[in-house]
């Protein structure tokens, strides 16, 4: 496995923007304000040839409010989980009593730990990392996170007594689900129980997740990698700009996930949002399972009127499985995972050109394509031209003219013959050539000497036959 790296220290030291330069991206928010990060962040981090894990942290500022304490949890669970401890602290503030707290509660973790000394830059470092020398740690780097100043020696140095990894062998495929939905109907809590530890904040108000949280782990040997995301708000009800780094973010993780789990609350209407973030799962080719929360101590009566609902109001994502389940007490979680393989392989799988062909073949027969200007529109073949949604091409003659309604048609007819199970299906259709369409001035010409050896071809024919004339009238 790769080395993994906590960043760790008190708010505003600049933890999420080293995060960004470790992992080459914008998957921490970076907003100046204390305490945005507040659960656990993982990013796979490259550095020249050197990979490893780095797991972003809230900022420990020592308040008792419940929040915090929560958020000091998750520190705690992150150093448990890395090899490496990055300790960071601000150069320009100087030594503070919340470092000095902090290194002491460090030191109680039989971990390496390495104080970074980050905002640097314009700074004298002889006189920035005197102070720090208090806190008795072996390792010290000064770094530069906003400009990139230091980041080299510091990946060096903490990896040094790291083995070389084989890129080949950490490259295995994962599946990416993402956990997607309004605020507070359950996701976090869905995850920890996917889970089965408390890898998230599951705090009872709505927006605990600021972030999204990818999460890699492994179940009956396979490999997934589950991304938690911030709960979409409608837009009259974005006021912070952290929020809209949210929506972004929740987005962002439907566009990186293969399969997408739409969690609703069963307590709550389907509503506009929904309906929003279902259609962009789609339009993105997303598989799709959904997970209708907080089903349990619901009545018969409520129970049918939720079906209803569901089968009136989401029509529109048909091929999708759905399951009721209670992901506080864990009723049919478990049996989401074969939902989430079963999608996972109907959207990467292979389909051959002439098994494509014959269901064309047989939904033209049992259904023909309409007529465009007085003539039949003509289907010949189709071959797969794409995975991950599966992507069917259908050539013909006017085959870009098929309308929506047959479409659809076709459409249904595949996912059927496939056994596609929660995912999309695409269809694009390719109009055929006419050969005979090509002009005169478009053939190729022939050249003296061809035209040349083609005429003595045809003399020394038309002698030969000559000549065997002349034997049957002698005979």
């Amino acid at each position: 496995m790769h080395p993994v790296m906590a960043l760790v220290g008190r708010p505003n030291v600049g933890k999420s923007t080293l995060f960004n330069r470790l992992t080459k991206s914008h998957n921490a928010l970076v907003v100046d304000e204390p305490g945005i990060t507040r659960d656990r962040l993982y990013g796979p981090g490259k550095v020249g040839d050197k990979s490893f894990i780095v797991i972003d942290t809230g900022g420990l500022s020592g308040n008792d409010f419940k929040l915090d304490t929560l958020m000091a949890e998750q520190a705690m669970i992150a150093i448990e989980e890395a090899d490496t401890v990055l300790f960071i602290v601000d150069g320009r503030d100087g030594l503070t009593a919340t470092d000095e707290n902090i290194a002491a509660e460090l030191r109680r973790h039989n971990k390496k730990i390495c104080l970074v000394i980050n905002k640097t830059e314009g700074v004298d470092l002889v006189t920035a990392s005197a102070e720090f020398h208090a806190l008795g740690f072996a390792e010290m780097y000064a770094t530069s996170a906003t400009h990139g100043h230091g980041i080299s020696s510091l990946v060096d140095g903490v990896l040094q007594d790291f083995p070389e990894i084989d890129e080949e062998e950490e490259q295995e495929k994962r599946i990416k689900v993402g956990i997607i939905g309004r605020p507070n109907v359950g996701k976090s809590t869905l995850v920890n129980r996917m889970l089965g530890e408390e890898r998230v904040l599951a705090l009872d108000m709505p927006g605990t997740t600021r972030d999204s949280i990818y999460i890699p782990f492994e179940r009956d040997g396979e490999k997934y990698t589950l991304i938690d995301t911030a709960g979409v708000r409608r837009r009259k009800n974005i006021t912070q700009a952290i929020e809209k780094f949210s929506i972004v973010k929740t987005l962002k993780a439907i566009d990186e996930s293969n399969v997408v789990i739409m969690v609703l609350d069963a307590h709550q209407d389907i509503g506009h949002q929904d309906a929003t973030l279902l259609g962009y799962i789609i339009e993105k080719g997303r598989s799709l399972i959904i997970a209708v929360n907080k089903w349990d101590g619901l009545d018969a009566d409520k129970r049918a009127l939720i079906k209803s609902e569901i089968d009136r109001k989401l029509t529109f994502v048909s091929f999708s499985e759905t399951h009721f389940i209670s992901a506080l007490h864990g009723t049919g979680v478990g049996e989401l995972y074969d939902s989430i393989l079963q999608a996972y392989q109907s959207a990467t799988r292979t389909l051959s050109t002439n098994e494509l062909t014959q269901m064309l073949e047989h939904a033209v027969t049992v259904h023909q394509p309409p007529l465009v200007h007085g003539r039949r529109i003509k289907l010949r073949y189709a071959h797969q031209g794409g995975r991950n949604p599966p992507v069917i091409v259908i050539h013909g003659n006017q085959a870009d003219a098929v309308n929506k309604t047959y479409r659809r048609y076709l459409e249904k007819t595949f996912i059927d013959l496939l056994k596609l199970k929660g995912t999309p299906l695409r269809l694009e259709f390719k109009k055929g050539k006419n050969p005979f369409a090509e002009s005169k001035s478009d053939k190729p010409t022939t050249s003296r000497e061809e035209k040349r050896k083609r005429q003595l071809k045809l003399s020394k024919g038309h002698e030969a036959g000559k000549s065997r004339g002349k034997g049957k009238d002698k005979r």
